[in-house]
């Protein structure tokens, strides 16, 4: 689906880099032999797999606040990319409702800083605002949402990547209406995948009690997900960027998520998880339901991604059951201490491999 020689050699702006997705980017980049430069905090979990893998050995990682417009305008004139995957954000819903005003300052002026430094740096030919499924405002239906839907995200994470989608918008219009430089916006499930250590979100949550000998705790067992491995909205990500680079008429917004049959619970996805894991230790890891009276998040969401699979050629290559056996096969190599770098190049092979036999 990605055109592997296209990257080689090719300069690559990435922010949000120390992050979990951003990781797993650097590691897909460095394979394909992209010159990655990436523009981020300090890794935000300890530990981080972006440490793990040792990242900073083998691209130029710069440390910066998105939020500081002049340092970020000095990376972008040196650096001088073509390519800039815009992944810095402050990601966690719960986190926003702690913290609303440091969200959108992050997730809005972050990206308005972000095409500002494009704007004025004529080497850039593709850019790709990676936001969530979680911008459109969820009517909780049965259906996917699709990119024409309202964007109204409910929550201050939610809300401001909505946001974000609106700034991308509006700069395109405003600055890049001769297509010289190609923009969209990629609209991403929920991700699934080692390395990720991060607060409230279900597979840490997963290794945290594994690793402290517990059951597993869920809020809300019954709340339905696009649950998608990483590697699924990384390779998707690089193929817009690279069909917008050769032909601007790619660049627009598209859903990227699972098919039908990985929109799951998270009772189901926990249970599955379990019995993959208990299935190769002889554990017997096991979940239990537990509100925290804590505030709203979405019951149901579902996104319709037929646009990136007619107009693109992308779909999913794995299953929920598929990405579960890969993140077990992560974990289980953290917690032996070995390489994880090598357990996530050899995914990237065989994900890059399936299909095409």
């Amino acid at each position: 689906m990605v055109d592997t020689g296209f990257y080689k050699n090719r300069k690559v702006l990435i922010t949000g880099h120390t992050g979990f997705k951003g990781a797993w980017m650097c590691q897909v980049l460095k394979e394909l032999g992209a010159d990655v430069t990436g523009y981020a905090l300090k890794p935000p979990t300890d530990p981080s797999l972006f440490s793990l893998c040792k990242m900073e050995q083998y691209i130029h990682s710069v440390e910066g606040d998105i939020r500081d417009l002049k340092h970020l305008q000095q990376v972008f004139e040196r650096v001088q990319p073509e390519i800039v995957i815009h992944m810095a954000a402050q990601p966690i819903v719960r986190e926003s409702y702690k913290n609303p005003v440091y969200t959108y300052d992050v997730n809005v002026m972050g990206t308005v800083n972000v095409m500002e430094c494009v704007r004025l740096t004529d080497s850039v030919k593709s850019v790709v605002n990676v936001t969530t499924d979680k911008v459109y405002k969820n009517k909780e239906w049965e259906w996917g949402y699709r990119e024409n839907e309202e964007l109204n995200g409910f929550d201050p994470y939610s809300n401001s990547k909505s946001c974000s989608e609106l700034v991308t918008e509006s700069y395109k219009n405003s600055f890049f209406a001769d297509r010289k430089t190609a923009i969209s916006t990629a609209r991403a499930g929920n991700v699934v995948g080692g390395g990720d250590f991060a607060a409230d979100r279900i597979i840490p949550d997963c290794v945290r009690a594994i690793e402290n000998n517990c059951d597993i705790v869920i809020r809300n067992p019954h709340s339905t997900r696009p649950y998608q491995h990483v590697l699924e909205p990384i390779f998707a990500y690089l193929m817009i960027a690279e069909k917008q680079y050769k032909d601007g008429a790619y660049a627009g917004h598209y859903n990227v998520g699972p098919d039908e049959s990985s929109c799951v619970t998270t009772g189901e996805l926990v249970g599955t998880f379990c019995k993959c894991w208990n299935s190769l230790t002889g554990e017997t890891l096991k979940w239990v339901q537990q509100g925290d009276g804590g505030p709203h998040e979405a019951n149901f969401l579902k996104l319709d991604c037929s646009k990136i699979k007619s107009k693109l050629g992308w779909k999913p290559k794995w299953n929920y059951e598929e990405m579960l056996e890969k993140t077990v096969e992560w974990i289980q190599a953290y917690i032996a201490q070995k390489d994880v770098s090598e357990v996530m190049i050899k995914q990237i092979y065989e994900y890059e491999k399936d299909g095409r036999e």
